[in-house]
């Protein structure tokens, strides 16, 4: 039994110093555009059965209880939190930010797509919109182009990208943005760089256009920041390193029970 006691709390500590982890990747990310944060989710492992709830004793009456010891905990899972993170004013006209659901389509140098919170776009030397730096970005998908003329670019809500250029004050349309939405955000499989890769948890993408009936807007302008809440995170931290310290408490003393009993074998 009191070995057990050691694999037990040790099941706790492993499961906390992944939470740990998971707290620690969502403090980094504070000030990271369009993260989401996550959380461990715990569960408990196999129960070690001495008696059954409802067996039978020996004058005939059946137990309400049974008597069972667990074997200790383990991650379930890891999963995000994708609620609205506030918006930055940057007033940078490449600057775009999701206002409710939807994701941000990219495309990878094999053609297959991304999916990004992030709106921190740029244009690249071919005038093309690309996500992040304008050497090493990705494209928008669908590509949208901006001509070398174009003097002002106005993004509406519904994703229409407009240009104006010195000879003529009509805008002129230069595309459509249109967005992504998944039944199970998250099941996307998180690549680092911002982007998300459709998995078969996550289901496949809808495409819509921003303001289309169940998906988000585009505010030109600004940036979604990351929805990480530092006190809320502070308070986790804390809980989950008491937490650890009462495991390791709980293997010094099981420890100690085992070396007692051995002492008391030597001794009879």
């Amino acid at each position: 039994m009191t070995v057990q006691t050691l694999y037990t709390a040790a099941t706790g500590m492993q499961a906390l110093e992944t939470k740990l982890d998971v707290i620690a990747n969502n403090m980094a990310n504070i000030n990271t555009t369009g993260f989401k944060k996550d959380r461990a989710n715990f569960e408990d492992v196999f129960y070690r059965q001495y008696r059954l709830p409802g067996a039978q004793d020996a004058d005939g009456t059946r137990t309400a209880t049974g008597v069972e010891v667990g074997l200790g905990t383990r991650v379930s899972s890891t999963q995000s939190d994708f609620r609205q993170g506030a918006f930055e004013t940057t007033n940078n006209p490449f600057d775009l930010a999701i206002e409710g659901r939807g994701f941000f389509q990219v495309q990878n140098p094999d053609g297959n797509p991304f999916y990004t919170r992030a709106g921190n776009f740029n244009v690249n030397s071919e005038g093309n919109i690309v996500l992040g730096s304008a050497t090493n970005g990705k494209l928008l998908e669908p590509n949208i182009n901006i001509p070398d003329n174009a003097t002002g670019v106005i993004i509406s809500a519904d994703g229409t990208v407009q240009y104006s250029t010195a000879d003529s004050t009509t805008l002129s349309t230069a595309g459509q943005i249109q967005i992504a939405t998944f039944v199970n955000p998250d099941g996307l499989l998180k690549l680092g760089d911002n982007l998300y890769q459709e998995t078969d948890a996550s289901g496949t993408p809808t495409t819509g256009n921003p303001s289309d009936p169940g998906f988000g807007n585009i505010r030109q302008g600004y940036l979604e920041a990351s929805n990480v809440e530092p006190v809320n995170e502070l308070i986790d931290l804390i809980t989950t390193q008491r937490a650890f310290e009462l495991n390791s408490q709980v293997v010094q003393a099981g420890d100690q029970i085992m070396q007692i009993a051995a002492n008391l074998r030597r001794l009879g």
